[in-house]
């Protein structure tokens, strides 16, 4: 068993439960019937709890035993939901949440800020719920009678619970530590006696050390109904034996009880006796064969088995009856895995993708026909295994759109705006990398649009808007790219402003300023602010840049368009993955060039060659289309004379068509993405690099990079057509 392994699973788990609350909370203001929600948020804070007590962790235990009491109440109607509640309850997350961060980074004494935070709440949750008064359970009366039909005629003499478990064998490898259960009773009343079960402990050499082979019979004093001890057990129930009897039970529940445990019966009559759960008048009538009457004569025998009929039964074969044919459908549906094995995963897929390349390439030059023929299944093969590994990576990006939800809300109040957040494209999928880095640039532009965007409800309302403004977050795939818009109807960006800035930044030239789209770029430089007062949100320019520059680093880049009156929209782009792409493959004099595949529209021949000296600025005409290219030669310096013939990669990105002019196309080719080293950082136009088949190195070109580089020469000058293509 690997309680560390475990507790990294609830970790993980209970910060999922407490995002589903957060989901539900903000949205059950405005449901009409809020009865399931508040089961399932009562049942995430359950489950935290329950589970929280099985590790022994105390604090979580107790501070959300009084928001789990607060949500009953909710439950039941006696607490209506409110603005205020929806607030208190979101806060209450939040403390959790940082409970769970402390656990996870192995801070066990909790901190005095930390403890006078908790303390806080829960004197704010004792406000609006009044704690039941104690009450002590009746055998006429418990809050949730027995399973087993109970009758009055034989009410036993204790006053106390019984319980009676039955570890599962796999209890210990599934991560329940058996003495965690009874710590947990301890914080709902009081354990009075207990008997420890160990008679099916094996001799030593049969013996499984992570096979759990002991059971409880224990007495119980507490004023919890039925329905919360047996919640207790709730994750065993499954694969172990749990019978929780009430106070005064019933002798038959008792005799039912003897009949389905393992164990002899006097001896377990017995047991009964030293826990107090039974006098010794009440187990003599137990053990006292039943009276032949007529009616047992001609009626089948009560399902109450007697020492002498029942069966021997194996605990062994008991504890580990197979599962339900829809419990292991249920339970094959997914798994968790660690995202460290999948990475490694990835990476071994990686290798396997240029040792193919390679071998391929050998029988090529070998002339082999089977073995070429056996390579080209191998490689289809290997395509769908890289495929599929990728494919493992790719998650939604609603999880992070959602987080969202929780950020308008907080921040339109505390600036007195009134602000809904619309979502769309929450079912587009991208590497789960790329996903846990861009939520901190989404958090700033989100933010932003916000405090700088919306305006205030009565300026909305001058100005003719509805007094609610609006953020929109919407993704969506575009040539091999995944899109996210951050847009907002806000008042859009103050173009004065920001030129005038500009100029005193020495950014621009008065004489010559830039058009908009140039303009509004400046806002992504270091320090460039036109807030007029600083607030705890924005304003001291030193979140834009940081936002370009971590975008940039995931290859990706971040437009912005802006109207007057009408609202701002930043556009973020960004690739699938980070691993594994297709690209199209060129050379250029000895070097090697790869191509993102799903940027190339076409391939044509450059005639008619022209060496122009002001290269940079060639443009031709692709069948009435203006076309700006680069050579690659000249944009990375390679030596030698072009050869007489040269090709024309054009590429499509974010709308904008260039041409890319190359010495030969050499065809499609798997690319395993290597990053380069901080040394080659300051490298333009390549964004990363590739092992090919015989060892080379390939360069991957920055096409977005480079279409940016020639937008900006012709923001620059204009030139006319160098040449024609038909």
């Amino acid at each position: 068993m690997n309680l560390d392994a475990a507790l990294k699973t609830y970790i993980v788990e209970s910060r999922e439960m407490l995002q589903e609350m957060e989901d539900i909370l903000l949205r059950i203001e405005g449901m009409t019937d809020q009865t399931e929600s508040l089961n399932s948020i009562f049942r995430a804070a359950h489950t935290i709890k329950g589970s929280a007590g099985l590790f022994g962790l105390d604090g979580i235990v107790g501070f959300t035993h009084h928001v789990e009491t607060l949500l009953d109440q909710c439950r039941s109607g006696d607490t209506p939901i409110t603005e205020k509640l929806v607030a208190l309850l979101l806060q209450c997350s939040d403390h959790i949440g940082r409970l769970i961060d402390d656990l996870e980074t192995g801070i066990e004494a909790l901190s005095p800020e930390l403890q006078q935070q908790g303390n806080q709440l829960i004197a704010q949750l004792q406000q609006i719920y009044s704690p039941a008064p104690a009450k002590t359970p009746t055998p006429a009366q418990p809050e949730k009678s027995s399973s087993k039909p109970v009758s009055p005629d034989r009410p036993t003499h204790s006053e106390l619970w019984h319980i009676s478990l039955r570890f599962g064998l796999d209890s210990l490898r599934d991560g329940m530590d058996p003495l965690s259960f009874l710590r947990y009773l301890g914080t709902l009343g009081e354990i009075n006696r207990i008997q420890l079960i160990d008679h099916h402990i094996p001799d030593f050499d049969k013996m499984d050390p992570e096979s759990c082979y002991l059971g409880f019979e224990l007495s119980y004093q507490s004023d919890a109904d039925q329905n919360a001890i047996e919640e207790v057990f709730e994750f065993i129930r499954q694969d172990s034996h749990v019978c929780v009897l009430p106070p005064h039970a019933d002798l038959d529940d008792f005799a039912r009880l003897i009949g389905e445990l393992p164990e002899n019966d006097e001896d377990l009559v017995n047991l009964l006796v030293q826990c107090g759960s039974l006098s010794s008048a009440e187990a003599d009538t137990l053990k006292a064969p039943p009276a032949v009457t007529d009616e047992t004569v001609t009626t089948p025998p009560p399902e109450t088995p007697s020492a002498i009929n029942k069966p021997e039964t194996i605990p062994q074969a008991q504890n580990t009856a197979p599962p339900t044919a829809s419990r292991v459908s249920s339970e094959t549906q997914s798994i968790r895995v660690d995202a460290d094995k999948l990475d490694h995963l990835i990476n071994l897929v990686g290798e396997l993708v240029i040792a193919g390349a390679g071998a391929s390439l050998n029988a090529a030059n070998n002339g082999d026909t089977e073995l070429l023929e056996s390579m080209s299944t191998l490689t289809r093969l290997v395509e769908e295994v890289r495929d599929s590994a990728l494919q493992l990576r790719m998650v939604q990006i609603g999880g992070t759109f959602n987080r969202f939800h929780r950020v308008v809300r907080d921040v339109s109040k505390e600036l007195n705006k009134d602000i809904k957040l619309v979502i769309t494209g929450a079912d587009t999928e991208l590497d789960k990398t790329v996903v846990e880095k861009i939520g901190d640039p989404l958090m700033h532009l989100v933010r932003n649009s916000i405090d700088h965007g919306i305006e205030p409800p009565e300026t909305r309302v001058a100005a003719g808007k509805p007094a609610t403004g609006t953020v929109q977050l919407n993704a969506y795939h575009d040539s091999g790219s995944i899109v996210i818009e951050i847009s907002d109807d806000g008042g859009g960006l103050n173009r004065e402003r920001i030129l005038a800035k500009a100029i005193r930044s020495g950014l621009v030239s008065a004489e010559q300023p830039p058009d908009d789209a140039e303009l509004f770029k400046l806002i992504f430089e270091p320090g460039f602010s036109t807030a007029e007062a600083v607030s705890n949100l924005s304003g001291r320019g030193v979140g834009m840049d940081v936002v370009k520059r971590n975008i940039t680093a995931l290859r990706g880049s971040v437009e912005v368009d802006s109207e007057a009156g009408k609202g701002t929209v930043f556009q973020i782009r960004l690739p699938l993955t980070l691993a594994i792409i297709d690209g199209f493959m060129v050379g250029v004099g000895q070097s090697s060039f790869v191509v993102p595949l799903d940027i190339v529209i076409e391939c044509i021949e450059l005639t008619n060659h022209i060496s122009a000296a002001d290269s940079d600025r060639d443009y031709l005409d692709l069948r009435g289309e203006v076309l700006p290219y680069v050579r690659l030669r000249d944009m990375f310096a390679i030596s030698g004379k072009p050869p007489e013939r040269e090709s024309v990669v054009v590429v499509n990105y974010a709308g904008v068509k260039a041409g890319l002019v190359v010495d030969r196309l050499m065809g499609e080719f798997q690319t395993v993405i290597k990053p380069l080293g901080k040394i080659f950082s300051h490298l333009k136009g390549i964004s990363g690099s590739s092992i090919l088949g015989n060892g080379d190195v390939a360069l991957i070109i920055d096409v977005p990079g480079l279409i940016q580089q020639i937008t900006a020469l012709e923001n620059t000058a204009y030139a006319l057509p160098k040449q024609t293509m038909h």
